[in-house]
């Protein structure tokens, strides 16, 4: 019954991000050109990486509010290490890792001393931000090799690597959910911790691991940033978290865990997406476009209310 209930709120989700295109078509005839939908696409990688970290914590019941923060630090030790003459690959690698490591100390802090979930991701979302700030003095890195570039604006068979990171990386989560032990003891653990905890489950354990990788998406979509503006910048990343939980809850996410899909997730995304660039297509102010997500949002979760009594 809970898998033809994510199923259908999944095409329900859809249904919305075609009627939102249709609109928005007819409204601008600049919206449906080739080159303005793989915009859109690109717009979405990030928080979309960002928002299938945040899926796998928020299946649990939890919050993740420093992803915004942990985007910038890793983004600055990103450019640290390349502007030191690191390697590439090294310093992606210890980017991504850098923001495993947060995801740790989050789960560390909400398993081992059992605090709120938001309590502990608050101080790690100001930890990291100051950080970043310390490590930059303030200051945007800029002016890397080439290969970085090439992340942020390359193609492979015609298709933009950004896309091709997010797309393996929602496989990947896609995968863990539905094959894997883990997955299931992770919807279990949103559906009721207690029970899962009394049938034998180390429910720390895998509570700490969606944390972690949280923590794990957060560093490749400061990749992912850093590579597409060509500067790591320690302001970076401000808001990103309200963008990675509205487009988890708009795609069907429950907020009290449990139930949800990461197939919505990325199409959560893509409404954010279009919303922000259709709205940009029609001169709508930038402060009009925060309060239509705000909407959005507050109608998403009103209808998981509903839908859930």
């Amino acid at each position: 019954m809970k898998k033809l209930k994510n199923i259908s709120n999944t095409i329900v989700v859809l249904a919305a991000l075609v009627v939102l295109c249709i609109a928005l078509a007819c409204a601008s005839p600049y919206f449906a050109t080739g080159s303005n939908l793989i915009n859109i696409v690109l717009q979405a990688a990030i928080n979309a990486t960002l928002a299938c970290g945040m899926t796998f914590v928020i299946l649990t019941g939890g919050i993740d509010l420093s992803v915004g923060s942990i985007v910038a630090f890793a983004g600055i030790l990103l450019g640290t290490m390349l502007k030191s003459g690191m390697p590439l690959a090294v310093a992606l690698i210890g980017c991504v890792l850098a923001g495993g490591v947060c995801g740790l100390v989050n789960g560390l802090l909400v398993t081992r001393l059992n605090l709120p979930p938001f309590i502990s991701t608050l101080g790690m979302m100001s930890i990291a931000r100051g950080a970043a700030l310390y490590i930059a003095d303030g200051r945007a890195i800029s002016g890397f090799s080439g290969k970085l570039n090439f992340i942020g604006s390359g193609t492979v068979l015609g298709i933009p690597v950004m896309i091709l990171i997010m797309a393996v990386t929602f496989l990947i989560g896609i995968f863990i959910l539905k094959y894997t032990r883990a997955g299931r003891y992770i919807y279990a653990i949103g559906g009721n911790v207690e029970a899962t905890r009394l049938s034998g489950i180390n429910t720390g354990r895998y509570t700490m691991l969606v944390y972690i990788l949280c923590g794990l998406t957060s560093g490749l979509a400061a990749v992912l940033l850093t590579a597409r503006l060509d500067s790591a910048q320690p302001v970076a990343g401000e808001g990103y978290e309200l963008d990675a939980i509205a487009a988890t809850v708009i795609g069907g996410t429950s907020l009290s865990g449990g139930e949800g899909r990461l197939s919505g997730t990325i199409i959560g995304a893509l409404i954010i997406a279009v919303l922000n660039n259709g709205l940009n297509l029609l001169n709508v102010s930038s402060y009009i476009q925060q309060i239509v997500i705000g909407l959005v949002i507050v109608l998403a979760v009103s209808f998981d209310r509903i839908r859930s009594k």
